[in-house]
């Protein structure tokens, strides 16, 4: 099992990658194509106490997007928050074309600001690994420029506007990252469908091979066996159909449930349990919450005798 390395600050960042220390110790700009991960740090995940977005090109091997892999021949971007575990596979040889930037930021260097509250909002930062937002090359040059304009602020005399600089241009870049992300959602349907597809798939099996007694299931559960994060789920869900995850679960228990109450003569506590409440006064709000019917008065308008 590969080991765990938490890194604290971003000057430990710039000695486990054989980097000249940073010139400001809250917040850095890395040239990927500098980088050289020292060996003994070859085989291990990471944590970081502060905030990492890249784009990098031509990294050698494939990461997996949601239910299909890609490889690694266009503009990649990563979002990964403070605390998060994560890890890449790496070949034995590196890439002697690599290229591309990485942000570092410590939460301190928000203190204060704007984004020091609003930065949680970009759920990107909850998706995994695998599933990186690719970018368009235009959509890189947007980028680029954003960082540049960065870059030249910390490098020069730091004065009273500078912070509020550099915060206004990480938020414009995480703006853009969100508009890009969205474009992927929707450019990339075909994955989503099937994506779609799987879900219900999922969802049928759910109730034909497990027991009640497993309770109701979760946006984790079908997550977990879609290869991918709860957060990327619903926002690729909602994308497609308007509807997260939670809500397409819901829509799926209110349908079952009525076919149980109009061609079964379970009571409403026997298909509340089927279906994995733990009670059954739960089970009719969320029915009547989606139907404006109780349950037995939905089951008197099949029989009204």
């Amino acid at each position: 099992m590969a080991s765990i390395q938490r890194l604290k600050t971003i000057s430990e960042f710039h000695r486990t990658r054989g980097l000249t220390p940073p010139e400001h110790p809250l917040i850095s700009i890395v040239n990927y194509a500098e980088v050289q991960m020292l060996p003994e740090y070859n085989n291990c995940q990471w944590v970081f106490d502060f905030y990492f977005i890249s784009l990098k090109k031509n990294i050698a091997g494939k990461i997996r997007y949601g239910q299909q892999s890609y490889d690694f021949d266009e503009g990649v971007m990563f979002f990964i928050a403070p605390g998060q575990v994560f890890g890449l596979e790496r070949p034995t040889e590196a890439p002697s074309n690599k290229s591309g930037w990485m942000l570092l930021i410590h939460p301190d260097f928000f203190w204060n600001t704007s984004l020091a509250k609003e930065i949680k909002k970009y759920e990107y930062f909850g998706y995994a690994i695998h599933e990186a937002l690719f970018v368009s090359k235009k959509e890189e040059d947007t980028m680029m420029g954003i960082i540049k304009t960065i870059e030249q602020e910390y490098h020069s005399n730091i004065d009273k506007f500078s912070q509020r600089i550099i915060i206004s241009q990480i938020e414009t870049l995480l703006n853009y990252s969100e508009r890009f992300y969205n474009r992927q959602f929707i450019t990339r349907q075909r994955a989503g469908h099937q994506l779609l597809d799987k879900l219900e798939e999922l969802f049928v099996a759910y109730f034909k091979d497990t027991e009640p007694s497993n309770g109701l299931p979760t946006v984790q559960y079908f997550a977990d066996r879609l290869n991918v994060s709860p957060k990327y789920l619903s926002n690729m869900l909602k994308a497609l159909t308007g509807q997260t995850a939670q809500q397409l679960i819901h829509e799926q228990l209110i349908e079952l449930a009525k076919q149980k109450l109009s061609i079964t003569n379970l009571t409403v506590s026997e298909i509340a349990y089927e279906l994995g409440f733990e009670h059954s006064q739960s089970f009719s709000k969320l029915f009547k919450s989606k139907t404006n019917l109780s349950p037995l008065e939905f089951r008197k308008s099949f029989h009204p005798n």
